[in-house]
């Protein structure tokens, strides 16, 4: 697939994470649905460059339901970081599985299907 491929994936990918938040954050106000779990989470990131960071923080933050409340650069020893609040996830562990996942379907936006990881 191309990377124009790749874009248009992900694009339709946020518009569903959108629209599910929503539906999530909805029934949880109205009482509806299951109560939220909030948490914060540290998420080290794979990303990079100042646009790939900048992206993934704007696709978390525009996702009803979580929200990026801080970052931390990258330093010798540690990559560049984001506090991600949360408002559903059974344990921190689901919170950061879904993170890797939308990490990775940016990256191969931005880097294409090897620099991802995911081979050819």
């Amino acid at each position: 697939m191309t990377r124009l491929g790749y874009a248009l994936a992900y694009l339709a990918f946020i518009v569903a994470e959108v629209v599910a938040g929503s539906l999530r954050v909805a029934a949880a106000a109205l009482g509806i649905g299951p109560a939220s779990t909030p948490s914060i989470v540290e998420v080290p990131l794979s990303c990079r460059t100042d646009l790939e960071i900048t992206a993934m923080a704007s696709s978390i933050t525009i996702t009803p339901g979580t929200l990026v409340l801080g970052t931390a650069a990258a330093s010798d020893d540690a990559p560049p970081t984001l506090f991600v609040h949360s408002m559903f996830g059974r344990d921190r562990q689901e919170v950061l599985a879904g993170l890797a996942d939308m990490e990775r379907r940016l990256l191969r936006v931005t880097r294409g299907a090897r620099a991802s990881g995911e081979g050819s």
